[in-house]
């Protein structure tokens, strides 16, 4: 890709963005982006087949502004499965106050906008994956506990980690941050991990 194209390409995905995250929120039409970004519907075309793309892509491009490879690594480095459990779940406790407006913004486009939900469900099955990981991982140790198979297990993992979870201890009801993490490291270990 040219150095002009990505630019171009970068300024709309920030674009995306800071409408996305707006207080007032926005339909984020891509006629919306071109006027916001002051290039024409044609060029936002020229990077983006459809809205869906659009919005999965700004999501991506916001998960590289968080270096989400960097904070992921511990956990794909970790020597068991145990480690990978603990790094995984420190990861994406300290991502949900970043992704969390994000999610917001997707949610209050309306559960009949079905390219925000697309793009939106793109991340969470990518989050699911992560936790499939270090569940594998646990069971490759023999650390899973016995009455749950994989499959399961990557449900209830996935259930503990969840985003609204996490806001309505940490947000709604002012839990410190370290302190919810604490307890989540407890409970999903409970959850899954033999003794």
């Amino acid at each position: 890709m040219s150095n002009k194209r990505t630019k171009t390409r970068h300024l709309l995905l920030d674009t995306v963005l800071s409408l996305l995250l707006a207080p007032e929120g926005s339909l984020l039409r891509m006629i919306d982006v071109a006027k916001a970004a002051g290039v024409t519907r044609q060029t936002v075309y020229d990077h983006f087949t459809n809205r869906s793309e659009m919005l999965t892509a700004a999501i991506l491009h916001f998960g590289d502004q968080l270096d989400v490879d960097a904070r992921l690594a511990p956990s794909r480095a970790a020597p068991d499965g145990r480690s990978r459990l603990t790094a995984y779940t420190q990861a994406m406790l300290e991502f949900f106050p970043a992704i969390y407006p994000l999610k917001q913004s997707l949610m209050r486009m309306g559960p009949g906008d079905e390219e925000a939900k697309s793009a939106w469900e793109d991340r969470i099955r990518a989050m699911k994956e992560g936790c499939a990981a270090a569940v594998s991982a646990l069971k490759a140790d023999g650390d899973l506990l016995d009455h749950l198979t994989e499959a399961r297990a990557t449900d209830l993992y996935f259930t503990l980690l969840n985003m609204d979870g996490w806001a309505h201890c940490v947000l709604e009801n002012g839990w410190p941050e370290v302190e919810y993490l604490a307890e989540m490291q407890r409970v999903t270990h409970l959850a899954l991990v033999k003794p």
